[in-house]
């Protein structure tokens, strides 16, 4: 089979790597002259575990290609993915579909012959009907179908996610479409993984509320993390009991300073908006907004009142800038609210993340210190504060951390150390959740 993939963003080229290990021939499209240059040379521009080497052997073997030339992608292509963008718009919160309502037309364009037209972004209810009248009204004399075929990649694990999904769903309406999608994930369905063909709008809801849902178990553990401060309670004991009840389950129940990346807090927003404009607000998840953010704006107010209620000429030492470990996306992670307020009040803020560094410099105040290792960002640092939970911060030695430093405050916003070990250190401990 041969594919197209319109867009070599995070999505995009995951997605084409994986369809190309299967067998595929993918053609991936990326307008953007500087991506397309660094992938066409071997290098890859976002930090997925594993993802280079994918990209490599099947670059290698011919069966992954990049171009910007559309045209020459869909030729024989039996399916066109669209894997473009869809940022939250400015002003509203709705999801900003231009970038997939433009790879629409000039899909139409340059259309030969019969194809599936595959959303494989996360875009709001009734983007797949749009599409359709966009490729009918720019050519009527093509035969095609529209689909989504929403992905659930975790940042970290994408690619074990792929391979290896919990379900496959599939939005397609027509005998030829679900047969095409069908071959397509063949390798999947072997493995007995489910594969899940709905309506097109049914497709494109179950992706934001799968992300929604998610969203809120992070959101609900957060505020029981507060509950159990002030109650005495532990919180990890507390996820550990809720989670063994299998209606419940463990993931996603561990507290920290907020949630962040390129799909939780776009989703949870774009979720909002779309069931406003039906008629059918959703309460919970505007609440997962609301207090999901005031949790990230706050997390520097804990950090300052551990620090003894001000942090002005006192140096501050950043462990993790990502939104989560395995990626370097920044993209809303609670660094960014953390460091700019601590700067802002005065603190010298010496800051490393194993991955995360080079975005970060662009997010970060100017006069935040970017360090070669967590060790040389706590040197003389009158606290250390862990934001992100990367494994090499799992494994420093207390006693080492403690010889660099200046002062002896520890504040673990993601429950990595044993207070018990870090007290015994001679740190001041300060958890999430736990009395």
């Amino acid at each position: 089979m041969r594919i197209a993939m319109i867009g070599g963003g995070y999505v995009g080229l995951v997605s084409g790597a994986c369809f190309a290990e299967f067998g595929i021939e993918v053609a991936l499209v990326e307008a953007d002259p500087a991506r397309l240059a660094a992938l066409r040379a071997g290098r890859i521009p976002i930090y997925e575990p594993g993802l280079e080497e994918l990209v490599h052997s099947n670059v290698a073997a011919g069966r992954l290609a990049f171009g910007d030339d559309l045209a020459a992608a869909m030729q024989d292509a039996e399916a066109v993915f669209i894997a473009v963008g869809t940022p939250t718009r400015r002003g509203d919160g709705h999801a900003d579909l231009s970038y997939v309502y433009a790879a629409a037309e000039q899909v139409a364009r340059w259309m030969s012959g019969y194809a599936v037209i595959v959303t494989k972004s996360t875009v709001p209810v009734g983007t797949g009907r749009r599409i359709t009248e966009i490729i009918r009204s720019t050519r009527p004399d093509v035969e095609f179908d529209v689909a989504s075929n929403p992905e659930f990649l975790r940042e970290g694990n994408a690619i074990g996610d792929f391979m290896r999904p919990d379900r496959v769903v599939i939005g397609a309406e027509t005998t030829r479409a679900r047969a095409i999608m069908q071959r397509l994930y063949a390798p999947i369905a072997a493995t007995e993984a489910p594969i899940l063909f709905t309506g097109i709008e049914t497709a494109e809801l179950t992706k934001y509320a799968a992300n929604a849902f998610l969203a809120m178990k992070v959101t609900f553990i957060n505020e029981i993390a507060d509950l159990c401060e002030r109650a005495g309670a532990n919180v990890l004991e507390v996820a550990h009991g809720i989670g063994l009840d299998a209606r419940i389950g463990s993931r996603f129940l561990q507290p920290g300073p907020g949630f962040g990346g390129s799909c939780f807090p776009k989703d949870t927003l774009a979720l909002v908006r779309i069931a406003q404009e039906a008629g059918a607000p959703s309460r919970l998840v505007e609440a997962v907004v609301a207090v999901n953010d005031a949790r990230k704006s706050g997390m520097a107010a804990r950090i300052i009142a551990a620090c003894g209620g001000g942090v002005r000429g006192k140096t501050i030492a950043i462990l993790g800038l990502t939104f989560k470990p395995e990626t370097d996306d920044m993209r809303d992670s609670p660094a960014i609210p953390i460091v700019s307020r601590l700067a802002e009040d005065g603190a010298q803020v010496r800051v490393y993340d194993p991955e995360g560094m080079a975005v970060a410099s662009t997010l970060l105040p100017k006069n935040v210190i970017f360090c070669r290792d967590a060790l040389d960002a706590a040197h003389g640092a009158d606290a250390t504060v862990l934001i992100t939970e990367w494994n090499e911060f799992r494994a420093l030695s207390p006693t080492r951390l403690a010889a660099t430093m200046r002062g002896r405050i520890l504040i673990d916003l993601r429950n990595v150390y044993d207070p018990a070990i870090m007290r015994e250190a001679g740190f001041t401990y300060h958890g999430i959740g736990r009395h």
